[in-house]
């Protein structure tokens, strides 16, 4: 089935006033060294990398009811985006955050998120069928019947979850297909340490694939009809800003997923961007293209995905 768009999705978006600093973020106190405004949250800055990738991105949270004065959302159409599906409202606005980043690239993000969230309980199916891949955050929890149709409809719903409400995490969590996490969250949530266990504990009939995100250590994965827990390392890079790291990462998985990969495969892909976007700063200003991620991954020195020992069925 042919459709507009390869991702939907709607959760935070943001307005980010980055500090830089000329010492570690524990070090009590230091230099600004440049200082910027950028445009950023979960969803957003993964959409802006579908887009940037060369996919086809539709945001439908919540906007300003005027379109002429809504800065975040006219910021991602300038960066490629779809809004025109966006449900609207008065008291719609993006999330304001502070974010001070290190000299190892190391960040700290102080958010005020006391906005409107998620999008419109109306909004209609013949929207949500625009796209085969549905990808949330945290905050669609305030939305829980659109993902709970979503997924009736049969499209893959990818969740980014970085904390807990309780039982309507616990619900969109269920909802979700493809568990793409934080190691860190996910070691919270389910009591446990070590990513095999996560893995298996998390995993349910429904899932699609869990994957858990590491940081300079790479990512962990399980999928569907494979018996093997896999492994991922990171690329080997100098750091100049992690803001977005995540988002990058789950922008270039959902539209590898779009374009029919396995988990495995969305993940390496997901890999190769999140390493690139790093390398520059700002949340969205280092997002990769597809080539250059095609050449990362065909490097020689490119890691490659390793079976973890003693982890399979």
């Amino acid at each position: 089935m042919s459709r507009p768009f390869q991702v939907l999705g709607f959760g935070a978006l943001a307005i980010d006033d980055i500090i830089y600093v000329d010492r570690g973020l524990t070090a009590g106190k230091g230099k600004v060294t440049k200082r910027a405004t950028d445009h950023g949250g979960n969803v957003a800055t993964a959409l802006v990398a579908v887009a940037r990738l060369g996919g086809r991105a539709g945001f439908i949270g919540w906007l300003g009811d005027e379109p002429t004065t809504d800065v975040a959302g006219s910021e991602l159409e300038r960066d490629g985006v779809d809004v025109s599906m966006a449900p609207r409202h008065a008291d719609a606005a993006p999330i304001r955050s502070v974010i001070t980043v290190g000299p190892d690239g190391d960040r700290f993000i102080a958010y005020d998120d006391d906005v409107l969230h998620g999008t419109s309980d109306a909004l209609p199916d013949d929207v949500l069928m625009q796209a085969p891949v549905l990808l949330i955050d945290g905050y669609a929890t305030h939305s829980e019947s659109v993902v709970a149709r979503a997924r009736a409809l049969g499209l893959a719903v990818i969740a980014d979850i970085e904390w807990t409400v309780g039982a309507a995490t616990n619900r969109i969590l269920a909802f979700a297909d493809h568990l793409v996490l934080p190691l860190a969250f996910a070691q919270e949530y389910t009591g446990e340490a070590d990513p095999t266990m996560i893995l298996d504990k998390l995993w349910s009939g429904d899932r699609s694939a869990v994957v858990l995100t590491d940081g300079e250590r790479g990512t962990y994965l399980r999928q569907k009809g494979d018996a093997i827990r896999w492994h991922v390392p990171a690329y080997q890079v100098q750091a100049v800003d992690t803001t977005g790291a995540g988002d990058c990462f789950h922008g270039a998985y959902a539209l590898a997923l779009a374009r029919g990969k396995s988990p495995l495969d969305c993940t390496a892909y997901a890999t190769a961007a999140a390493a690139i976007s790093v390398t520059a700063r700002g949340g969205r200003r280092g997002l990769p293209d597809h080539q250059t991620c095609l050449t990362w991954m065909a490097a020689e020195n490119a890691p490659a995905p390793l079976p973890i020992p003693g982890c399979q069925e």
